[in-house]
């Protein structure tokens, strides 16, 4: 061992990297100096299958919409001079053409909304001002119309030529409607993000554990974190605490956008990740200011960000949401996008240590209505330790506290975060 490495290990973690200060090394280490580009590279996709997916160029509207003359309600279309003068009192009676003929003067056609105006009219009397005069084929107008009244003009909504998106833009629902009506039925995305998902520790198993043995969660839970962001996840096989194997597994996924590893990364003589992580190319940050979770090691090998995520459950899902997350945005050629929030007053005091970032994980229950503030109450979990698995699923989000801050007292209004709601 390595005197830096033997002293590391003796003395444990004496400096602890900020949180932000951390993010931002890792995101040099990722980026290059044309950001807003997808690392990732890019590919065709159709329409129906881009929901979530990231644009990887800007798009602009192919045809007008709408890309006619429309009829904006239920009516007559008119010629709107032949209504001058139109009242109740004094209705300008018109002769009522078939639906096909053009509109000339004196003439009104049946016309519904969206339907397209006939040629010769130029507005539309809406159908409560209009009276039909039994069997004459005539209609009495009581309402004058200006031109352009009640009619959708050619582009109203969206005009050729016009730009919609620029590239980064993460694709609704209702974008894809939009795109499909200005004529895309396929369009460039970015590529997921890929990520190489290792679990680590010879205590791991599968199935049923003896004494002594754990089954393995990170993993899978990672794995299905990375899915649900946007990347496309491979979860491979528990390796165990020997240098060459992590050795093998870490370089097995160089071809990945993301290595991530869960377990080995603290300072114990088992925690063999940022020994191979430093001889295989280089630590970046050892040690991070946040609570749970603080022995993380960030690195890069052969230009790969290489995540050691700790082993404890909790520790290893904070990690994971404050930099694996943001790491795939910034592949993705997007920023890291901020959590959901539910405002809530705090039951019980959050302790934390000045310089440490703390992630409280809370259950929010309903206030009294009559009670002045947030409608909700947050109240810190009993189970607070890192490895209590149980903690962070049974919560409804965590609490930051900032790193300045010594905790956050009793009745003080709090953002809750609800990391798992947002994708």
């Amino acid at each position: 061992m390595e005197g830096a490495d033997r002293e590391r290990k003796d003395a444990g973690f004496k400096v602890r990297t900020p949180v932000d200060e951390a993010r931002r090394i890792l995101e040099t280490a990722v980026l290059d100096d044309e950001a807003s580009d997808p690392r990732t590279g890019s590919e065709t996709v159709a329409l129906e299958r881009a929901d979530g997916r990231v644009l990887a160029a800007p798009v602009t509207a192919a045809r007008n919409v709408p890309h006619y003359q429309r009829a904006a309600m239920d009516g007559y279309a008119v010629r709107a001079a032949d209504t001058f003068g139109a009242s109740d009192r004094s209705p300008e009676v018109l002769r009522i053409g078939d639906r096909d003929d053009a509109v000339g003067p004196d003439t009104a056609v049946r016309v519904h909304t969206g339907s397209a105006l006939p040629d010769g009219a130029d507005a539309v009397v809406m159908i409560e001002h209009v009276e039909e005069l039994g069997d004459l084929g005539e209609l009495e107008v009581g309402d004058a119309v200006a031109e352009g009244e009640n009619v959708a003009p050619v582009g109203e909504d969206v005009e050729e030529g016009q730009q919609l998106y620029d590239a980064g833009h993460r694709l609704r629902p209702s974008d894809l409607g939009l795109l499909r009506s200005v004529g895309y039925a396929r369009l460039e995305v970015a590529q997921r993000p890929t990520v190489g998902v290792v679990p680590t520790g010879e205590e791991l198993v599968e199935g049923d554990p003896d004494p002594g043995e754990v089954i393995e969660t990170n993993g899978l839970t990672v794995s299905r974190m990375v899915d649900r962001w946007g990347g496309r996840s491979t979860y491979r096989d528990v390796v165990t605490d020997d240098a060459e194997s992590l050795r093998v597994a870490i370089q097995r996924d160089l071809t990945k956008d993301v290595v991530v590893t869960t377990g080995g990364s603290s300072v114990g003589e088992r925690d063999l990740l940022p020994e191979v992580i430093d001889d295989l190319g280089e630590v970046l940050v050892h040690g991070v200011g946040l609570k749970p979770g603080h022995p993380v090691c960030l690195g890069v090998v052969e230009d790969t960000p290489v995540l050691a995520l700790p082993g404890y459950p909790v520790a290893c899902i904070v990690n994971a949401v404050q930099f694996l997350r943001p790491t795939l945005r910034w592949l993705e050629g997007t920023t890291p996008d901020p959590h959901p929030t539910t405002p809530a007053v705090l039951e019980r005091k959050i302790p934390s240590e000045p310089g440490t970032r703390t992630f409280a994980r809370v259950q929010l229950e309903e206030r009294d209505p009559d009670e002045d503030g947030p409608d909700f109450a947050a109240i810190p979990t009993r189970a607070s330790g890192s490895g209590v698995l149980s903690s962070v699923a049974l919560a409804d989000g965590w609490v930051v506290v900032d790193d300045e801050r010594e905790g956050i007292p009793e009745d003080e209004t709090v953002a809750v975060e609800n990391w798992e709601a947002h994708p």
